[in-house]
């Protein structure tokens, strides 16, 4: 599989893209206004303990304050490897009020919620990830291969001592020397004590230390052997790529082009497009069925439909072949929308047991590619695929748009039959409470043409029932479901 990564940069928007053979796979943003907090390092102050909550609130600068969670001061549970995970003790015998502490961003804010902190520091580099609080080495659990973890974790084992810290060997780090090991543990061990020296000026609330920008950490977390080239468009953003690099990613070098053509760059190759159609709750099959994404708060939902595909041998088999191109595309879609916390996929209901399986098979194999972590639980009794997928940063969706004014982000609004009975309902309680002349309803022109059209038999009956004439006047400015009545 040959993969392409592409960074778009602009003063305002920095937008990087993986994509396999021509199909994009993931899409990142950061915008001069807002950077992504993951892997930043703060010097915070406890402003609230919640002892039933097991939790505390830490002030780090932000506009919300951040959430702490008791888990998240012993190590964090399945990121670890093979590191031993603590017993967690009571937030109380952990924290107080007014006490500072040196805290780091594992979850960005998302919509109300203020961002996921954790005690347990520690810096990444592009095959280790160190931690100087803990002790002993882990090696990613996508690394399968026995001997290799072994061999991995011999490499460093020599070099630990009861207060150097410990490590997490990344997936990157598969078939890797131990040259290149050592030099990444110097280089992290280097950044170490730059926090460690800024720690004694910093002020409560201020940064420690920021994770490395957008192109440059696309190149640490994204670059792969399979990926043939790195797209730049910016000359700037280029040469600093270059020397980034050079430093630390040698074999990576070779492979980054500074895109000068006159297409923009995502254009080429049609990832504008392929954005766009990430943020609609439609998704079409190649077969002629089609996806529904429902993004809630609590969960993601997917229902699978067959639509337009009609099959050639009977119901069974077309169900099949839909439910299996549909395990595929929402693989894609999950890693491309960024959908992360619980997700509920609704395949056609198949009655032969390996149909079943084969399709969940599907789904897990195309799930192999994600980085994300992830867990398939199988089929629920109502004949569901529950699972979940690591949530660090807002979707796509929640980056790029905002909740609909018109219908506040339900996704529809009232009909206009609903809002002129509404209307009827109102102009009833006001006739009642007060005494007027007349009475004068304010609406959307679509509004005033049904009750002067359809519903002006119903109209002319309420105002012989409250003895007083009704106008009406369009108001342009008035959303979909806005109304006034005036008395006057």
């Amino acid at each position: 599989m040959s993969s392409e990564i592409l960074i778009n940069v602009t003063p305002s928007e920095t937008r990087a893209v993986l994509v396999d053979n021509g199909v994009l796979q993931e899409v990142f943003i950061e915008r001069a206004e807002y950077r992504g907090l993951v892997g930043n390092i703060y010097k915070g102050r406890v402003c609230r303990v919640l002892p039933g909550m097991q939790a505390a609130f830490v002030e780090i600068g932000l506009t919300r304050a951040a959430f702490l969670h008791a888990s998240d001061i012993s190590i964090p549970q399945g990121q670890t490897g093979d590191l031993q995970e603590k017993k967690v003790p009571a937030i109380t015998s952990l924290l107080r009020e007014g006490q500072e502490v040196l805290v780091q961003v594992i979850k960005d804010p998302m919509g109300t919620k203020g961002a996921r902190l954790t005690t347990q520091l520690s810096v990444s580099s592009r095959y280790l990830v160190y931690m100087p609080e803990i002790h002993g080495v882990g090696v990613s659990l996508k690394i399968e291969d026995e001997n290799e973890r072994d061999r991995l974790k011999g490499c460093l084992e020599s070099q630990l001592s009861l207060d150097n810290g410990g490590y997490i060997l990344r997936t990157a780090a598969e078939g890797v020397q131990e040259s290149e090991l050592l030099a990444d543990l110097q280089f992290l061990h280097r950044l170490w004590e730059k926090v460690k020296d800024r720690k004694m000026t910093v002020k409560s609330g201020e940064t420690l230390h920021e994770d490395l920008p957008l192109p440059l950490r696309s190149l640490r977390d994204l670059f792969s052997p399979d990926v043939e080239k790195i797209r730049i468009d910016s000359k700037e953003t280029f040469y600093k790529a270059i020397k980034f690099a050079e430093g630390f990613m040698p074999e990576c070098a070779s492979r980054l082009e500074h895109y000068k053509g006159a297409t923009p760059l995502f254009d080429l190759f049609n990832v504008e497009d392929e954005i766009q159609k990430a943020l609609e709750r439609k998704v079409l099959l190649k077969s002629g069925g089609y996806l529904i994404f429902d993004q809630t708060e609590a969960m993601t939902t997917v229902d699978v439909n067959t639509g337009g595909f009609v099959g050639h041998k009977n119901l069974e088999e077309t169900i099949f072949k839909t439910n299996l191109e549909a395990a595929q595309s929402i693989a894609r879609q999950l890693r491309v929308r960024n959908l992360g916390g619980i997700i509920i996929l609704d395949f056609i209901d198949m009655e032969e047991i390996d149909h079943r399986d084969q399709v969940l098979r599907t789904l897990e194999k195309a799930m192999l590619g994600d980085k994300a972590r992830h867990n398939i639980c199988g089929v629920s009794e109502l004949g569901l695929v529950e699972m979940t997928r690591k949530r660090t940063r807002e979707s796509l969706g929640h980056v790029l748009c905002d909740p609909c004014p018109a219908c506040d982000g339900k996704g529809y609004t009232k009909s206009i039959e609903t809002l002129c009975y509404e209307i009827f309902r109102e102009v009833l309680r006001e006739a009642k409470q007060y005494e007027t002349s007349r009475l004068m309803v304010l609406a959307s022109q679509d509004v005033i043409d049904r009750l002067n059209e359809d519903d002006s038999t119903y109209v002319a009956e309420l105002e012989q029932f409250i003895g007083r004439p009704i106008s009406f006047k369009a108001e342009h400015q008035y959303g979909p479901e806005q109304f006034n009545v005036v008395l006057m």
